[in-house]
């Protein structure tokens, strides 16, 4: 997109891509979204998707598929056992990441199961560059725990380094040494909680090296590849004219096991583990088996198999890659023009909302992040998604685990918003910052033991709803 100039107006991205079909959506007035908010505690998971006019929640599944993505569901070999798709799945897989062994899944947390299953014994520690909600409480739950060993500019809100998202190798060489019982060590490409940052080929290479001398498996995450693929090839000197194939099978040559979403990595509902490990393989079959379904389905629709066949080789172009991440860099930049606080440098899934410095009246306890979350959907009617103290669980005795970002992610699935679309969230993401004195703080009223973010429900402290509600029909009468 950016090797595309405009003439007389200002740089903005271009979409290599057209719409052929729609889906309408609907704007509800502030007095109604008050109300579904109310009745989804608070909580923007619990929101129905009829109520939401901009869904920025995720990019889970919901990224637009191709017209070759639609048209390969059609060939879909609907069979049990032995489908002819799984048999074009696997050697895609095989093709792009150069791993001999494929285990398909229904999704990422899925992989993360067996998984932790398989490597994780209690006691066990696994260290990575920053965890996942799903990835830490599969390891909790197999009696293990997790050490973060993310650089110190990744935890900066604000920051030039082009890799927040690096494993910090002096750190992962000393945790190493001070524990006896490493299960793995797990990189996260396109670190979720952190904004979305990417680590550099370089590191995971020093990563890989430290973990071969040890003799400790190096597992990759994979779900948010794309993003962090599009970021090698931009701020990454070495590998400016490297492809996007030559960069991704560089990565998979460092690692002992890769596993990912495809809701995300594919643009398509499912998943799976590669592994270069005969017998690691075999031993997790018999998990596939009983939690996901067949070896050659794994739990996944067949047709959405078939989607995400050609979804991976899709992810290798170039005009893929960098759709999300430039469409993001536009709109943090507007953001930062207006002074709103926002992760920087822009990454990849989203944009990243600082709610530290946002609602910095708000105690940390009272889960700010999640306050500003519904806040901003009462007034846009966009959802977006909290990352912060309210996606975290509890210490063991009960006592708040703070999370180190606070965090509002607005993601933005591939190729499904316009730059429209864009503009209207910046504007009411402005109108809010100008009004963010109005914003309180949550309270549970229900709290899930684990992955509580999901379905806890949360009350307003104060009414500090009803002046939000009230400001807005004061300032945007026409506009409700």
């Amino acid at each position: 997109m950016k090797d595309i100039k405009f003439f007389k107006r200002q740089q903005v991205p271009l979409e290599k891509h057209k719409a052929r079909v729609i889906q309408a959506l609907e704007l509800k007035d502030i007095d109604e979204r008050k109300k579904v908010m109310e009745e989804a505690g608070f909580n923007t998971f619990l929101l129905k998707n009829k109520d939401v006019f901009l869904d920025m929640l995720t990019d889970s599944g919901v990224n637009a598929l191709s017209d070759f993505q639609l048209a390969a569901m059609m060939f879909a070999d609907d069979a049990y056992a032995g489908s002819r798709t799984f048999d074009r799945f696997e050697a895609k897989c095989q093709d792009i990441f150069g791993m001999p062994f494929v285990l398909p899944a229904h999704q990422g947390r899925a992989c993360e199961n067996i998984i932790a299953q398989t490597f994780v014994k209690p006691g066990d520690v696994t260290i990575m560059n920053y965890h996942f909600t799903t990835t830490k409480a599969h390891i909790m739950i197999n009696g293990g725990s997790v050490i973060e060993a993310l650089i110190p500019e990744g935890l900066e809100i604000e920051s030039e380094h082009p890799f927040k998202g690096n494993m910090d190798l002096e750190r992962l060489e000393e945790e190493i040494k001070n524990n006896e019982s490493v299960a793995f060590v797990r990189m996260e490409a396109g670190t979720n909680l952190i904004g979305g940052q990417p680590f550099s080929l370089e590191n995971i290479k020093g990563v890989s090296k430290i973990c071969k001398e040890n003799n400790i498996p190096l597992v990759l995450d994979a779900s948010l590849l794309t993003d962090n693929l599009y970021f090698i090839k931009v701020r990454e000197e070495a590998c400016k004219d490297m492809s996007i194939r030559e960069i991704t099978r560089e990565i998979a040559n460092q690692c002992d096991i890769i596993y990912f979403s495809a809701r995300k990595l594919g643009s398509a509902r499912g998943g799976a583990i590669l592994l270069r490990d005969h017998d690691v393989f075999v031993s997790m079959q018999s998990l596939v088996t009983l939690y996901e379904g067949f070896l050659t389905y794994g739990g996944m629709s067949i047709k959405d198999m078939e989607a995400v066949t050609v979804g991976l080789e899709e992810a290798m172009t170039l005009d893929m890659v960098e759709q999300g991440p430039i469409f993001i860099e536009a709109m943090v930049d507007r953001l930062k023009e207006a002074g709103v606080p926002v992760v920087t440098p822009a990454g990849g899934l989203g944009c990243h909302i600082d709610a530290t410095k946002f609602l910095e009246h708000i105690p940390q306890e009272q889960y700010r992040s999640a306050a500003l979350s519904a806040a901003f959907y009462m007034v846009s009617g966009i959802r977006g998604m909290e990352r912060g103290t309210f996606s975290e669980e509890r210490n063991e005795d009960g006592s708040e685990h703070f999370a180190s970002m606070e965090l509002l992610r607005l993601a933005l699935p591939r190729r499904v918003f316009t730059l429209s679309h864009i503009e209207f969230c910046v504007d009411r993401m402005i109108w809010l910052w100008e009004n963010r004195h109005l914003v309180g703080g949550l309270e549970f009223e229900y709290e899930p033991k684990i992955l509580r973010f999901f379905t806890g429900r949360c009350k307003p402290i104060g009414d500090w709803a009803e002046n939000l509600v009230k400001k807005f029909k004061e300032d945007l009468p026409d506009s409700f």
